[in-house]
């Protein structure tokens, strides 16, 4: 670990595969976490500074007057993997140059979360000493993507397909935490790694 500079683990998991949960736990322990989707949410806010190139690449169709209509946007982009890209072409570039400043902000922290969902997609992983990944079996996977978002089959198959397989995540991971238990157990082996993390990387 170079000086002034914490060490970064990275948390991924495709959709609905319990990242959340690690999440909190590991925020609950008093880990600092740089959170994606909790950035991209924000650059996507009546205002934000995603707005104007969203609407200049999709049209006023996935906003209704000044709000970005979100379930409008993700029916679009998972149904058509050019209009995927041009999303991520916007949207990467500002996500990763706030989880850069919020990390340079951090430099007195032996350690730090990158919560990315599209660690791997993004590139991200360069940024991490080591990465965990939350998994669930793929059917266990859509079954809880379509009761949580209200979704078909059809429509969960979309938004997992379009990230990488849950399996590989977990074959490029330094750990992975398999959530397919209770919200505890899973909680139980985040809070476990960070402790860990902390021991290996104390900060004088």
């Amino acid at each position: 670990m170079t000086q002034n500079r914490p060490y970064i683990i990275g948390l991924t998991g495709g959709i609905a595969s319990g990242k959340s949960t690690l999440s909190r736990a590991l925020l609950d322990m008093g880990a600092h976490v740089i959170d994606a989707d909790k950035i991209s949410h924000e650059l996507t806010i009546v205002d934000g500074a995603a707005l104007p190139a969203i609407r200049e690449a999709f049209g006023d169709r996935v906003f209704t007057e000044e709000a970005l209509d979100r379930r409008a946007l993700g029916d679009l982009v998972f149904a058509d993997a050019a209009a995927l890209d041009r999303l991520n072409g916007i949207m990467r570039p500002l996500i990763q140059a706030e989880m850069l400043r919020q990390i340079d902000s951090l430099s007195d922290q032996p350690a730090l979360i990158l919560d990315v969902p599209l660690l791997y997609e993004a590139g991200l992983d360069k940024l991490c000493d080591e990465v965990w990944c939350a998994w669930v079996p793929r059917w266990q996977q859509l079954r809880r993507l379509m009761r949580r978002d209200g979704l078909s089959l059809r429509q969960a198959l979309q938004r997992v397909n379009s990230q990488m397989p849950g399996r590989e995540k977990a074959r490029r991971a330094n750990h992975v935490i398999n959530t397919s238990g209770t919200k505890a157990q899973s909680a139980a082996i985040a809070r476990k790694l960070w402790l860990s993390a902390l021991r290996r990387n104390p900060r004088d």
